[in-house]
């Protein structure tokens, strides 16, 4: 078996059983694994060749995978992703990642407001900070002391950045919608620190609004955002089963 250390001794037998239960490399299910635990077994965002390129997985019966027609290998997504998450639900799998030693904070936590939990990774880029909590579809931005929480929404985010503008940044992330500016993102909130998302210096000249950068999601998408918004409200006990898989029926008949 090739080496995961940052999967505890239950977690690599954990994805070598499942890997052979379910037809699927172990690479496959570590990747599987390392986003339920991010997710808090509830929820999974993570991309792998092997299973479809980009999978969304959500408690319920919600799965979306790149290869969307392919249902077969949908329906083994979905059969892996729930094996690992009743696993997560009984012994720890994935050791904590070193990074929330190294930002420190009481209980685990970090500089990011700790009623988010632990986020699914995060990061620096010059003079700002990032963690991402997919499982509350939260982004927490630090910049210039400032810590700012947005609602990421349906964005399924894997890279951020930022362009230089004479001794500013830019930010911006990247998601399946494209790339897109960090301030197009409604604050929960903080004050958006350096000019991201708050009020301009007294006296400056207000900036034109300006339009995210993203490509305009497709029908299909947009049908396939409204079932996962479901199934995270099934999963929080807002919806029935029952009436979870009546209005899923319904937004499928659309396609």
């Amino acid at each position: 078996m090739q080496e995961m250390p940052d999967l505890t001794p239950e977690g690599r037998r954990a994805v070598a059983e499942a890997a052979n239960r379910h037809g699927v490399s172990q690479d496959a299910a570590a990747a599987a694994l390392r986003a339920l635990a991010a997710g808090q077994g509830t929820l999974a965002q993570f991309n792998h060749p092997e299973l479809g390129g980009m999978v969304q997985w959500a408690q319920g019966g919600m799965v979306m995978i790149g290869d969307m027609f392919n249902n077969a290998l949908k329906a083994r997504v979905d059969a892996l992703c729930q094996d690992l998450s009743a696993r997560l639900r009984t012994a720890t799998l994935v050791e904590p990642p070193a990074w929330s030693v190294a930002t420190g904070g009481g209980g685990g936590g970090g500089w990011w407001p700790q009623d988010l939990g632990q986020p699914s990774s995060a990061g620096s880029q010059n003079d700002l900070r990032y963690a991402l909590f997919p499982a509350r579809q939260r982004l927490a931005v630090e910049r210039n002391g400032r810590v700012t929480v947005y609602d990421t929404g349906d964005h399924v985010i894997t890279g951020f950045g930022q362009q230089q503008q004479g001794g500013g940044g830019s930010a911006t992330f990247t998601s399946q919608h494209g790339t897109v500016r960090l301030e197009a993102l409604p604050v929960v909130s903080g004050g958006g620190g350096g000019g991201e998302a708050g009020a301009p210096a007294a006296g400056a000249a207000p900036e034109p609004k300006r339009e995210a950068e993203a490509a305009p999601a497709s029908g299909d998408d947009d049908i396939f955002g409204k079932i996962e918004r479901l199934a995270d409200l099934k999963a929080k006990g807002i919806l029935s089963e029952q009436e979870f898989q009546a209005k899923k029926a319904d937004l499928l008949k659309r396609l």
